[in-house]
C-alpha cells in the first residue's frame, strides 16, 4: 500500500549510506492498514550506543539492549509495535532474544548483531508466531527509498498520528556525512531516559565510547526535555548506529564536535515532534527556563510547569492564567526568589518583581489561539543554568484516547 506524503512532514529525509529499512503489518495491531513490524539493517557492521528508561519497571527489550550497548559489529534493529513486552518476566526476555534470533536468521547475520525494540500494551506476552512471520516478510521488503522509510517509521507507531523523522548532512574532516532519525511517542511520555522510541543512523564512523557519551549528552538536552503527560515509560529507548559507510576513520576532535552538534539537532527535532503529536494536543508548549543555579534545576522547574494539568488546560483554552505557571515553578522543589523572577507568555511580560504586570489578556489569548506553539519564558534571576523543554496541552481527546486505549 502506497503511503500518501500528507501523512508525514515533508521533505522525507534520506537514509545515510549503507542502511535499508522496511515496515509491514503482521497482525499485532487490529487495523490491517497499520504497520506493526519494522526492520532497520546496516549493510556494514555498525557501532551502537543506547540510552534507556530510568523506570525500575523496565521492559524486556530494554534489559536485552542495555546488556549489548555500547558495542560494535551490529547489523540490525528489529522493532514491533502493539505489544511492549513489558512486565513479562523471564519469558519476556527469552522472547526478546528469540525476536533477535529470527531477525538475524532472516538477514543472514549473527544473533549477537541484532537489537530489539518493542512498544504497545504492557503485561501481555509477545505473539511470537506473528512476529516471526512478519520478520520473514519485512526482510524481503528492505529498501532505502522514501516509501521504505515511511513504512519503517509507521511500524514503530502506537497512538501517534504521523511518523516523526529528522535528517541532515554535515561535513567533518573533509568528508560529507548523513544523519537520519526516526522516533515514536504521543503519550506515556515523560522521559527520564520514557512510551517513546528513537533510532538515529549515520554513515560516519564513531568509536563506541564516543557514540555512547555523545548520545547520552544529546538525550539529556533533548529527549529528557520533553513531556506529554509526565509518565515515564517502561520501554523508552534511543539507539544510535554508526556504520562508517561514508568512509574515513572514526571521527575525533573537531570533526567529532561537528557530529555532536548534528546529533543534538536531530534529537531536538524528534523531541519537539513528539510533543507536537501529543495525544489530542492542540498546542506545543516550548518552555524556556533560565537564571537557575544549574541546568538540572532549570529542567526541574520546566518539567513541573510542563506536567501541570492546570497549565496544560489553560493553554488548551488560550487562557493567559499566569498564576498557574508561577505557582507550578514554586512547588518544583527548587529554591529561588520570587522577587527576582520574571514570566513572559508569547513574548508578553506578565509577572516581574513578585507582582503582576499590566497586559492585555485578550491580546495574549489571541496569540495562543493563533499559533500551534506557545512560548513560556521563566527567568528565575541570577544563575547561569538554563534549559529548553517541550510539552503539549491537555485536551478532552487525551482523556478519551487513554480511557479507551486497551478496552
Amino acid at each position: 500500500m502506497a503511503i500518501t506524503e500528507t501523512a508525514v512532514r515533508l521533505p522525507i529525509p534520506a537514509l545515510p549510506q549503507g542502511y535499508r529499512v522496511a515496515g509491514v503489518h503482521a497482525g499485532l495491531k487490529r487495523n490491517p492498514a497499520r504497520e506493526d513490524i519494522s526492520l532497520v539493517v546496516s549493510d556494514l557492521p555498525a557501532t551502537a550506543a543506547g540510552v534507556y528508561t530510568t523506570n525500575l519497571v523496565c521492559a524486556a527489550p530494554v534489559t536485552f539492549d542495555r546488556g549489548r550497548t555500547p558495542g560494535t559489529g551490529f547489523r540490525a534493529v528489529a522493532i514491533n509495535s502493539g505489544n511492549a513486552n513489558a512486565c513479562t518476566g523471564t519469558r519476556g526476555l527469552a522472547d526478546a532474544q528469540q525476536m533477535a534470533a529470527v531477525a538475524a536468521a532472516r538477514i543472514g547475520v549473527e544473533e549477537s548483531a541484532v537489537l530489539v525494540l518493542s512498544t504497545g500494551i504492557i503485561g501481555e506476552f509477545l505473539p511470537l508466531a506473528k512476529i516471526e512471520a512478519g520478520l520473514g516478510v519485512v526482510a524481503e521488503k528492505l529498501g532505502s527509498d522514501s516509501q521504505a522509510v515511511i513504512h519503517a517509521a509507521r511500524g514503530m507507531m502506537t497512538t501517534d498520528t504521523r511518523p516523526k523523522l529528522s535528517g541532515s548532512t554535515f561535513q567533518a574532516g573533509g568528508k560529507h556525512y548523513t544523519l537520519f532519525g526516526m522516533a515514536k511517542g504521543a503519550a506515556m511520555v515523560g522521559p527520564r531516559l520514557a512510551t517513546m522510541l528513537g533510532i538515529v543512523l549515520t554513515d560516519a564512523a564513531i568509536d563506541a565510547s564516543d557514540a555512547q557519551a555523545l548520545l547520552s549528552e544529546a538525550a539529556e538536552e533533548t529527549f529528557n526535555c520533553v513531556s506529554v503527560d509526565g509518565h515515564t515509560s517502561t520501554n523508552d529507548t534511543v539507539l544510535l548506529l554508526a556504520n562508517g559507510a561514508a568512509g574515513g576513520k572514526p571521527l575525533k576532535g573537531e570533526a567529532l564536535a561537528v557530529f555532536a552538534k548534528a546529533l543534538k539537532n536531530a534529537c531536538e527535532a524528534l523531541a519537539r515532534e513528539i510533543a507536537d503529536d501529543g495525544e489530542g494536543a492542540t498546542h506545543v508548549l516550548r518552555i524556556e527556563v533560565c537564571g537557575c543555579r544549574t541546568r538540572d534545576e532549570a529542567r526541574q522547574i520546566a518539567r513541573t510547569v510542563a506536567d501541570s494539568p492546570l497549565v496544560k488546560t489553560a493553554i488548551c483554552g488560550a487562557d493567559p492564567n499566569w498564576g498557574r505557571i508561577v505557582s507550578a515553578a514554586g512547588y518544583a522543589g527548587v529554591s529561588f526568589d520570587p522577587q527576582t523572577t520574571q514570566l513572559k507568555l508569547n513574548g508578553t511580560l506578565l509577572f516581574r518583581d513578585g507582582q503582576p504586570v499590566p497586559f492585555s489578556g485578550a491580546e495574549v489569548s489571541a496569540s495562543i489561539k493563533a499559533a500551534r506553539e506557545t512560548l513560556i519564558e521563566l527567568d528565575m534571576g541570577g544563575g547561569t543554568g538554563s534549559i529548553r523543554f517541550y510539552s503539549s496541552d491537555l485536551t478532552a481527546e487525551y482523556v478519551h484516547l487513554n480511557a479507551d486505549y486497551h478496552t
